[in-house]
Parts: structure tokens; sequence; C-alpha cells
């Protein structure tokens, strides 16, 4: 691929600065300063309904196998609606609102609706419901964050989840199939309350410390932890995105994504990028796997992604496809900025054929990166935006942050500071201190 040029893409240009200090920890800051963003997340929800009322914000399959769409307009008033449900059923901080169904439309709206009043929301990894026997990770959640409401788009589906693991008269939400119960309700039941001046006074009281939403870690070293995350992290995490990712400034982004909303690559990072910049949000309900790229497939035949995120194994499976499917490859690239991939490295062949088929499809290479975050951090906070000859370079901080290296073992460990790192851990001060260190990295 020597002498093909690389599609013309806007990212941003960091001007870098370091420290070394006498006992080997080293400093690396951003001299260009993070610009400015708003005191809460859902101002953009706001701006892009009144701005463009009419842009589509989150599509998804239906049934019938075409596209439900809700625009920007659509979507803020349905917040507002869901909003003072959410208000009259005395949800605060101290009581949440769960939600433990997978990414759909509903799903992204009772999230944004809890987030708009003010309530923080909690997404949790639907395996903790559905595969679990003893529902002792969901039990846990839930003494951590003592809930006031649940949503499960199925009610039925998740009924025995919820009898295991909740209160008893916990009011539950369903889109289909409800249960009974005194607090139930439907979604639809939600969506059509009427708001009042309630909403308003929430939204305008909701500022930079009010608490987001919950994330839980994964729990493979113990029990899920409650990171918290503010609206300063997320909107200050976004205006970073915004930066490296330049060009969506000047064309809102329009992604196809799969990856689950109770993690913080696609909850925070994705579905808020699209928020933030008036992008459009097509649901993807396949998986990196051999049966749920099939559906991957049929969707990025219809759709162009103008950023697009895989794990390295949805790679390799998104190839073999390509390889035969000549509609799927040309409608994949035909407006790609950046191909992103994450969670695990990617091999050489892999990273080599995905640039092999660019230069086929469209006569130039197409930029590939990668960068480091976690849900502490929410999640962006390193990336690499110059284009490398082969994977693993995870690049340098945003603006914003400050990155310690700190020697250790013959390796370096990895420390961060910045607007975008988590408070802490929700009612567990001791872990929350010693995620810190003295310098409060």
């Amino acid at each position: 691929m020597a002498g093909t040029a690389l599609r013309d893409v806007k990212m941003w240009t960091p001007e870098i600065a370091m420290e070394t200090r006498p006992d080997g920890t080293t400093l690396i800051w951003r001299e260009d300063e993070l610009g400015p963003y708003p005191d809460k997340i859902t101002e953009r929800l706001v701006y892009w309904a009144k701005k463009t009322p009419d842009q589509v914000w989150m599509a998804q399959r239906t049934e019938q196998g075409d596209w439900r769409k809700v625009t920007y307009g659509e979507a803020l008033g349905i917040v507002r609606r869901i909003g003072q449900a959410i208000l009259d059923r005395n949800l605060s901080l101290e009581r949440p609102l769960v939600i433990l169904s997978s990414n759909d439309i509903e799903h992204a709206l009772m999230c944004l609706a809890a987030q708009f009043v003010g309530v923080p929301s909690a997404a949790i990894s639907p395996a903790y419901s559905l595969i679990s026997k003893d529902h002792e990770k969901l039990k846990d959640i839930a003494g951590q964050i003592t809930p006031g409401l649940v949503f499960a788009a199925d009610g039925a589906l998740f009924e025995k989840a919820i009898s295991a693991a909740f209160e008893k008269d916990i009011g539950v939400i369903s889109t289909r199939n409800s249960v009974e119960g005194p607090n139930n309700a439907t979604y639809a039941e939600l969506a059509a309350t009427k708001p009042t001046e309630a909403v308003d006074e929430a939204y305008d009281a909701v500022g930079p410390d009010t608490v987001l939403k919950f994330l839980f870690t994964s729990g493979t070293t113990g029990s899920p932890k409650a990171v918290i995350q503010n609206h300063r992290m997320i909107c200050s995490n976004q205006e970073m995105v915004a930066n490296c990712y330049e060009f969506m400034r000047d064309e809102p982004p329009v992604v196809v994504d799969w990856a689950p909303w109770n993690h913080t690559a696609s909850g925070n990072k994705v579905f808020y990028m699209v928020l933030y910049n008036g992008g459009t949000f097509y649901i993807d309900e396949g998986n990196p796997s051999p049966k749920g790229m099939i559906e991957t497939v049929r969707n990025l035949r219809e759709i162009a992604p103008t950023w697009y995120f895989n794990v390295p194994a949805g790679y390799e499976l998104l190839i073999q496809a390509m390889e035969k499917d000549e509609v799927l490859r040309e409608n994949f690239y035909s407006r790609i900025k950046l191909v992103m991939y994450a969670g695990a490295g990617m091999a050489q062949h892999t990273w080599d054929r995905l640039l092999e088929l660019a230069v086929e499809t469209l006569g130039v290479r197409v930029l590939l990166a990668t960068g480091l975050g976690s849900t502490e951090t929410a999640p962006f906070a390193l990336f690499c935006a110059e284009e490398q000859s082969e994977s693993g370079n995870i690049g340098v901080p945003s603006p914003g942050i400050t990155l310690k290296l700190i020697p250790t073992g013959g390796k370096l460990e990895v420390r961060l500071k910045g607007p975008n790192i988590t408070p802490g851990y929700w009612r567990n001060e001791k872990l929350s201190r010693e995620a810190f260190d003295d310098e409060g990295f």
C-alpha cells in the first residue's frame, strides 16, 4: 500500500509537554487547552432539539425489518414526559432508576429522562438477570444503590430476577409483557404523562456535580463496584472526544453500534458522542459472534457509518463477510472517517486486511486507531490519531488530562488526573480513598 493516500480526516493536533522527575516518574500533558463544555450533558439534547428538531437521533429495527426512528425534537418531548413520571414516583440520588434490559430506544429515553431531572440511572448487564441462577451480583448491586424503579423491556422475561433481587413493592416499568404489581406500569403510560413546571425546575437544578449515572465494574475480582459518573465527567470527556474527532464538529456522526450500554465504551463514549455532536445512533442488535454478525452485516449493508467501533474478533468476522459481499464492503467504506478497535490487541493480519480492503474499495487508506480508558475515566483518556503501521499504539493524553507514568517492576504504571475522572465509588469511602494517590491521580 506504499504510496497510497490516506483519506482526509480532521483530527486533533496535540501540543505535548512532559517532565521527568528524579525518581523516574514522567508527567505528560497537553499545552493546548480543553475547550468549554456544558454543565450537564442533557443541555445537548435541548440544543439539538431546537437547532435540528427533525434530525434522527436514534433508530432501531422493527420486527418487520424497517427502521423505527426518533428525532431530536421527539426525543426531548418524550424525555420531559417520562421525567415528570419519574418525579411523580419520588426517585432521587438515593433511589435511582435501574435498567436491566439491553440496548433499545425505550432504554435510551428512560435513562435520559431520569438524567434530565437529576435522577441517576444504572444500566446493569442483562446476564446478571437472565443467565445467573442465584442472582447474587444483581442482589449486591441492588444493595449498593437501593433503586427506586426498575425498567425491563420485557417484564415477564425479567420477572424472576426482579423478584429475587429487589424489594417486593418496587415499581417495574416494561415496554411489553408487563407483570402485575401495585407500582408497576407500562412504558407507554410513563411516556403519556403530562409534564409540569416541576420538570423544568428539576432540569435547572442539575449541575456539573450532579450524579448522572452509576456504571458497574465487571466484578471479576469481587462484587461489581458502582463507579460514580457525574455530569462534569461526561461533558468534559465529550469535549475531549470532539477535540480528537474534529471532523464531527462539521459532520454529525453516524454510528452503527452493538456494544452494551452497561459498559463505558458504548454506554458513555458512543451514546453521548452522538448526542453531543447531533448525530444519529443506529442500534445494531448483532454482536461479534458468527451468529450475531449476520445482523451486523445486514445493518452495515444499509447504513454507512462515519465512525465505527468493534473488537478485534468482530473485525475478523466483518472482514470475512466483506471478502464475499461487495455491497457490504462498498457501503461500509463509503463515508467512514475512522475505524476504531478496543477490548483486545488486534492481530497484524487483521490490521493489514482492513486497510487493504479500504484501498481496494476506495483507492485510499482509512485511519485505523485505538486508545486507552476505563470506567473511571468516562472513558476517553488517551488516543492515537496518527496513522500507524501496526496495532498497539494507544496515543497521547486528551487536553485537560495529565498522564503520570511510574516505573514499576520493569513496566510503567499509568495514572491519570483530569475533569473526566470519577470522584469515587458510590457508598464506599475506603475504596474511593485508595483509588487516588497523594497528588490526586
